[in-house]
């Protein structure tokens, strides 16, 4: 990896300290180690809120078009997403689905890249490699059963 590759690290756990965390850190090592730029973030630490269904990220050239409209502590974020070359999402699993911060972020990432076109369905202008990191509570024998 060149050092001038940005990779956004994202642990979607309220433990910053546990499993998920750990694993996300190896991950974050392992690009740092190839030269990569990595900003960590932990997901619990700030306020904000999934999709309202405003439709501002659909507008056709609207100010907000590809661009989720909603300001709080993720706006930042995804603003960087979208310049970045990779996302490292880690998440425990909760009720067979990731956490509900991720699932958050997810929303606003995605929802607000859907373009309603016939042609060229995304509005994302870069590339983001995504890794994913999915942490369970459970034992290797229940888990081949």
């Amino acid at each position: 990896m060149r050092n001038d590759v940005k990779v956004i690290a994202i642990n979607g756990s309220p433990r910053k300290n546990w499993n998920t965390a750990m694993l996300l850190e190896r991950a974050v090592a392992g690009a740092q180690s190839a030269g990569a730029q990595v900003e960590t973030i932990d997901l619990y630490d700030l306020n904000f809120k999934g999709c309202s269904s405003c439709f501002a990220c659909k507008r056709i050239d609207g100010a907000y078009t590809g661009r989720c409209v909603m300001r709080d502590d993720l706006s930042g974020i995804l603003e960087r997403l979208a310049v970045s070359q990779v996302l490292l999402l880690a998440s425990p699993i909760y009720i067979s689905d990731v956490t509900a911060c991720v699932r958050a972020l997810l929303e606003r990432l995605v929802f607000s890249n859907i373009a309603y076109r016939k042609t060229d369905r995304s509005n994302f202008k870069g590339k983001l490699s995504i890794g994913c990191i999915y942490t369970m509570g459970l034992t290797e024998e229940f888990m081949e059963k």
